[in-house]
């Protein structure tokens, strides 16, 4: 059994065979964070791990305390994990430790997403009941840790037990308390077509932390933060990190306090929450992921990956192969027409593409971003067969065909608006901002959801549709909602969230052979709570290779590739105006789920060839791209590196991207990680980069290819040197993929 209690320390002790993390019940009721790390012997109980006796923080420095969910008011002043105000106006409970209990596997969250188990023997729940007897107010607290992950997932439940209503002021979903505060942060930051910028910095005293406000987790702050001992690297040392499965506003954060106690919270933004706890009501906080790692910044991602990957990603489509597309946006925008879509269609099939989908701009009257959204009928202008006559000429082809929606969305210039203003966001009485031409829909209302359900159920049910790209375009303002009262309006951010979970599940539901794909202009609700519905995310609107490669290497922290969309588009890049190699922007893109953001039918031969030979590498080597085993690889100033490998360690995909050409430059080494070091591996340039090296001489030999012992590629690596290679024919931007198999 992987969670104990011993009854003369009180302590729990939660364990497998990565890690422990164990907690106590203190002498007033209160529950204290004693340890979490390598795993300890679950055969004994560990008395002096327990804290001098908390005495509230007065002047007294022996009264330094670690709790596991701390209140407000009674001698902590940190920043608390709850805060709640009673009927009397008082802000001040006491919940105090009542009963627990263990079980199998694991119980999901009623309108959130959550980790799950397929079987009993994946995982094994503890939950902790703490009550306030004033009040009646029962917090659960509840914790699930996985058999094959060092990995905890953590939430709340709050219950009111009393007769007098109970609201809470905020409601963190995990709060932990470290004895020092050695670590480096990373949090990953961002805005539009930037998301995902990684930034590394010491912890220091006081707050530090992330949020986000408006209405979405947000390309600005991902709702994830890691934290590294000082000299953990990407391949070993302690590493920790916490992923919060939400998609609205949140805090991701650490204090740190004059006892260089670090007390780490995340959750529900405060700042734009309140909930009203009925007598007999109840709330549940989303769930948060917490893993450990003792193998570097890498072994942290490897938890998260298939802890995501197995036990978050659903339906049908989470173990199948992801296929290849053509979107047509970058290709079209909105300036099409049936003829014109299916001669790119034509040509999709000549390339080896899997499904064509249809972007923007097919709906209503919608000729650009100004007109229609919440029309959710075909454009007879454009399309005169419809979509379902457009999705039988294009499936008739061979191809599957998939469609883009943005269905939270209404345009003043709507047939929808018209009927239903009321329908959109804003405070009566106040002018409503407009963002793109467009206005949010309240999605906290049932009939809103009701109607979106059937329109788009509408659609879908009338087409032969493989794929939806869900879009979600400007963030919220003037957050109000006419369907609630006025002492409510503090719940309707989450009431919106709730209300697009709602909208998820019924469609995946109706479709279940559907592949949907979230997407928020690029990433801006890239967050592992989607993911929960959408296996598959638009990670970013910057299609720029180069950008890409920093942009998925710093989602890669926390998500599975399987579900990062990477798309070759055009250049010059519609973004950055860049010009990269065809081959360049390939590599980078096979590294997620490959697709397409152009018109097939403006492409050379040449292009066209190279598009096709990519395709078939990236069909023959999908499996590994995208279940595989990825790690990222130590390079320089001017080169980008990482790689996947097969869970048993026979075969592997290494990349090697030389950013910027200069001439006679040193050559270096990069070194590899999870081969098995008894085996001996036959390394081989995949052919069109090996092509493309090729400068004076065409006989010039890979230096890297042959026979290696795992041993050697792990500790010595392989040898990148820029001098053997005619910078003035190659450039910029020039990839190496490395085939790593193990030799029988």
């Amino acid at each position: 059994m992987p969670i104990k209690f011993d009854k003369n320390t009180r302590q729990f002790h939660l364990y497998n065979d990565d890690f422990s993390y164990i907690i106590a019940v203190y002498d007033n009721g209160s529950i204290g964070q004693l340890y979490f790390g390598e795993p300890l012997s679950p055969n004994k109980d560990y008395p002096f791990l327990a804290p001098i006796p908390f005495a509230g923080f007065s002047n007294n420095i022996r009264s330094a305390a670690r709790f596991e969910y701390p209140c407000y008011g009674r001698g902590d002043f940190r920043l608390p994990a709850f805060s709640v105000r009673l009927a009397d106006g008082a802000g001040v409970v006491e919940p105090r430790f009542e009963d627990y209990r263990v079980y199998p596997g694991k119980n999901t969250i009623p309108g959130l997403p959550s980790t799950y188990t397929e079987g009993t023997d994946e995982a094994e729940t503890l939950e902790i009941t703490l009550l306030d007897k004033l009040s009646g107010l029962k917090i659960i607290l509840s914790y699930t840790i996985f058999s094959a992950y060092a990995c905890i997932a953590r939430h709340t439940r709050f219950e009111n037990t009393g007769k007098e209503r109970i609201i809470l002021e905020s409601a963190l979903s995990l709060s932990i308390d470290l004895p020092d505060s050695a670590w480096n942060m990373l949090t990953f930051t961002g805005s539009w077509a930037r998301e995902f910028a990684v930034s590394d910095a010491p912890l220091r005293a006081g707050f530090q932390g992330v949020h986000s406000a408006f209405g979405v987790s947000g390309s600005i702050a991902n709702p994830s933060l890691i934290f590294r001992r000082p000299e953990t690297t990407e391949h070993r040392g302690e590493a920790f990190g916490l992923c919060l499965l939400y998609s609205g506003n949140f805090i991701a954060c650490a204090e740190v306090d004059c006892w260089d106690i670090t007390r780490i919270r995340t959750g529900i933004n405060p700042e734009t929450f309140s909930w009203i706890l009925e007598s007999g009501g109840s709330f549940d906080t989303p769930e948060a992921a917490l893993g450990w790692s003792k193998s570097g910044l890498n072994g942290l991602s490897r938890v998260f990956h298939r802890l995501f990957r197995t036990h978050l990603e659903s339906g049908v489509w989470r173990d199948r192969e992801r296929p290849v597309l053509l979107n047509t946006w970058e290709g079209a925008y909105f300036n099409f027409t049936e003829e014109k879509l299916l001669a790119m269609a034509r040509k999709a099939v000549d390339l080896g593409v899997e499904i064509f989908v249809l972007d923007d701009g097919w709906f209503g009257k919608r000729e650009d971003e100004t007109t229609s959204l919440g029309d959710w009928v075909p454009n007879r202008d454009k399309l005169p067969h419809g979509i379902a006559g457009l999705a039988e000429k294009i499936t008739a082809m061979g191809l599957k065909f998939g469609l883009w929606i943005e269905p939270e969305m209404v345009s003043e210039k709507s047939h929808l608006f018209e009927a239903h203003p009321d329908w959109a966001v804003g405070v009566p009485g106040r002018t409503r901002t407009e963002m793109r031409r467009q206005f949010v829909l309240d999605m906290g209302r049932a009939e809103i959801v009701d109607y979106l359900f059937e329109a788009i159920s509408s659609v879908i049910s009338g087409a032969k549709i493989s794929y939806i790209k869900w879009d979600m375009n400007r963030f919220i303002t003037e957050p109000f909602s006419l369907a609630l009262p006025p002492d409510r309006q503090g719940e309707f951010f989450h009431r919106y969230c709730l209300g697009v979970y709602s909208l998820y599940s019924r469609l995946t539901a109706a479709f279940p052979e559907i592949l949907f794909e979230s997407c928020a202009s690029g990433g801006a609700r890239f967050d592992a709570g989607i993911l929960g519905f959408a296996p598959q995310g638009w990670l970013s609107d910057n299609t720029d290779a180069v950008q890409r490669l920093e942009i998925q290497r710093g989602a890669s922290y926390f998500y599975p590739l399987n579900c990062i969309g990477a798309h070759v588009s055009t250049v010059p890049n519609h973004q950055t105006r860049r010009l990269t190699p065809l081959l360049f922007r390939a590599a980078a893109s096979f590294f997620g789920d490959l697709g397409f953001e152009l018109d097939p039918t403006k492409l050379s031969e040449e292009e066209a060839e190279t598009i096709k030979e990519c395709i078939v590498f990236y069909k023959k080597y999908r499996r590994l791209f995208q279940q595989g085993v990825f790690s990222r690889l130590d390079a320089t100033a001017d080169t980008a590196a990482w790689m996947v490998s097969s869970e048993d360690k026979k075969s592997a995909i290494v990349a090697v991207y030389k950013l910027n050409a200069k001439p006679n430059q040193k050559p270096f080494r990069v070194r590899l990680a999870g081969f098995d070091r008894a085996k001996v591996y036959h390394v081989s340039l995949w052919e069109p980069t090996h092509r493309a090296g090729l400068t004076f001489d065409e006989t010039d030999k890979c230096l890297n290819c042959g026979l290696r012992g795992g041993d050697e590629l792990t500790s010595c690596g392989l040898l990148i040197d820029n001098t053997s290679f005619a910078v003035s024919i190659i450039g910029d931007f020039y990839p190496e993929l490395f085939l790593l198999e193990a030799a029988e």
